[in-house]
């Protein structure tokens, strides 16, 4: 008994440095591209990089900005109604045991799991040629759309299977509906999950390249309109690395997309702890 005992010690002493260095590397990680892209960065900021026209001379980032802001937003508006319902469906009403919902989560998975590059070529040839929309913020749009659906519907339906069971039980029981019991009790307790799907999505969108390439285009001005091109702030980066002349304002970009992404994160947990103490009251 001794001996097991004192080889369970050492095991769990052995899982939990794995796991101490696990977690070191990963933050360790973090820091070190944070680190790096603020040390090459921070120096080349400059008040030219934020006029209001993109020339040879400044290289601003606002027109890059703004379309930016547009395409996370109407990819949000998108795809967050389209996703939260396929997850409470999937949840809720669908037979687990039907092929029809196997068939669907099976399809969820391998879309999650596909190249960005294929989602680029299918917009280029669906939204692109076949609509005719060619070269704009809407075939852009559509296709990421389609890219994160499958992490906002995953993210729910995994968020909305965590709920207790028993607090659906407790409001049936006090004589609430299906619909009311859903969108009054399971959806406010979930909403820290979905609203971390809807992080990831955006995240996702901000850090698109290879997509946004084939179907947005590459142009350096602001889209004026949903049939307009233009470039997002990571294909903007990718176009200053690849001419080679102007790395250095590619570095700067990077310090202000990271930045973006912090404020984005930091606006929907703010918004999510808003909603769960509504719920609350």
């Amino acid at each position: 008994m001794k001996k097991q005992s004192h080889s369970g010690s050492t095991n769990s002493l052995i899982i939990r440095w794995i796991v101490y260095l696990a977690t070191l590397l990963t933050f360790g990680s973090l820091l070190y591209i944070l680190f790096f892209i603020f040390i090459k960065g921070i120096p080349n900021i400059s008040l030219e990089l934020f006029e209001w026209n993109f020339n040879s001379s400044n290289q601003s980032l606002v027109p890059s900005l703004i379309n930016t802001i547009i395409v996370v937003g109407l990819t949000l508006l998108f795809a967050t109604p389209i996703g939260v319902f396929t997850g409470v469906y999937l949840v809720e009403y669908a037979d687990r045991t039907s092929k029809v919902t196997q068939a669907i989560s099976m399809a969820t998975d391998t879309l999650q799991a596909v190249p960005s590059i294929v989602y680029g070529l299918f917009g280029m040839l669906f939204f692109r040629n076949t609509l005719g929309l060619g070269y704009s913020v809407l075939a852009g749009v559509l296709t990421v759309t389609i890219m994160v659906l499958p992490l906002i519907i995953r993210s729910t339906e995994e968020a909305m299977i965590s709920v207790d069971r028993s607090l659906r039980e407790a409001s049936y029981g006090l004589g609430a509906g299906k619909i009311r019991t859903i969108f009054q009790v399971v959806l406010p307790v979930a909403m820290p999950g979905i609203v971390s799907g809807v992080i990831l999505a955006s995240g996702r969108v901000i850090g698109e390249t290879a997509a946004l390439i084939f179907t947005l285009g590459t142009a350096p001005n602001m889209a004026t309109g949903l049939l307009q091109t233009g470039r997002t702030m990571a294909v903007h980066m990718y176009v200053l690395t690849n001419e080679g002349r102007n790395v250095d304002k590619a570095f700067a970009t990077a310090v202000v997309l990271v930045l973006f992404v912090i404020v984005v994160n930091a606006l929907a947990n703010w918004i999510s702890d808003k909603i769960l103490e509504t719920g609350a009251k």
